[in-house]
């Protein structure tokens, strides 16, 4: 069984750019995954903020016409 440890030597068997250049993906990967989670999150955002202003002014304009009414 392989400890941590070991772990420094088993890289030494590859290549710098090799090793450079799969922790270059592996960033590059892991940024874009968390921009396709802000994006998916402020669409999620502004679908609540225009259901809950226009349930905002739906109640206003609703208990406006009930004064009135009244």
């Amino acid at each position: 069984m392989n400890s941590p440890t070991d772990l420094p030597d088993a890289l030494a068997a590859y290549p710098a750019w090799l090793l450079v250049l799969a922790g270059t993906l592996v960033l590059a990967a892991a940024i874009w995954l968390f921009m396709k989670v802000v994006k998916w999150l402020l669409y999620l955002l502004l679908a609540l903020v225009l259901v809950g202003g226009v349930g905002w002014a739906v109640w206003l304009l609703l208990e406006q016409t009930g004064t009135r009414a009244g």
